[in-house]
């Protein structure tokens, strides 16, 4: 049997990353957490993609978190776990600061970790048949503060606080309802779904993406804007992009954007 492992598929400016321990339904272990976070930081940093497809393997499960049996071995204490968090940390910072839009594919099984980490992605499809939950009160456990970063960013701190002190299993459904996910569609759909969402986005303008994802965060900060930020509004018209777009757009024809 084949260790486990974070696998990337491309095809053409799509990049797929998969989490590929289904025998374990994707359960993150502290070597995975380090590749998957490596992996996003050297897709980010890479200008031929346009857009990063992430999955569990298999349709079971996208990842129900944290591998349990790691804690009698990695986190049994303070010291071990600190060092485990800074692992799980500097990937969910990964997945935050990626430069192109992330779109989480999920099939099954999406708590504990493995919503920290679908949290982070930008776009988030789901299958009818997902459920979602972070049950580890039952554990005796916290979710730090940079866990619970993109949970309390999407669901709202009332709605976070629900989640963590009852932590019940819930469907995609009421998963929708609370803003954790972005769509919702039939099992057997998830797949086309978030590919075709992909192939969307990555048809775009990639520098567009890319200062769209940046804006949308800065907004986030209450903090008022500097000069050079309200001058990044108007960057795009200075880009052969913009030019190739409207250009595009008089002749009906569709756009072949470069990234410049």
């Amino acid at each position: 049997m084949s260790e486990p492992s974070i696998v990337v598929e491309r095809d053409a400016s799509i990049a797929t990353v998969i989490i590929d321990r289904p025998a374990k339904l994707n359960a993150m272990t502290k070597p995975l957490w380090r590749s998957l976070g490596e992996t996003i930081e050297a897709l980010s940093a890479d200008d031929t993609v346009r857009c990063i497809v992430l999955r569990g393997a298999g349709e079971k499960a996208f990842s129900p978190g944290n591998d349990i049996a790691e804690f009698q071995t990695d986190r049994s204490n303070v010291e071990q776990a600190r060092a485990y968090g800074a692992v799980m940390h500097r990937t969910l910072d990964a997945l935050k600061r990626c430069r192109h839009p992330i779109v989480a594919m999920i099939h099954g099984i999406c708590v504990g970790g493995g919503l920290e980490i679908a949290a982070m992605c930008d776009l988030r499809i789901c299958g009818e048949s997902s459920r979602f939950g972070v049950p580890i009160k039952n554990l005796g456990l916290v979710m730090a503060h940079a866990e619970l970063e993109g949970l309390v960013r999407l669901a709202g701190p009332a709605v976070a606080l629900e989640i963590l002190l009852e932590g019940r299993i819930f469907d995609a459904q009421e998963a929708l309802s609370k803003r954790l996910v972005t769509r919702v569609v039939p099992d057997g759909e998830v797949s086309a779904e978030a590919l075709a969402t992909a192939t969307r986005i990555a048809d775009g303008a990639p520098l567009v993406a890319r200062w769209h994802k940046q804006f949308v965060q800065r907004v986030m900060n209450p903090a008022p804007l500097s000069e050079a930020e309200h001058e990044q509004d108007f960057a795009c018209f200075g880009t052969e992009d913009f030019r190739t777009g409207y250009q595009a757009f008089l002749e009906k024809v569709k756009p072949n954007f470069k990234g410049r």
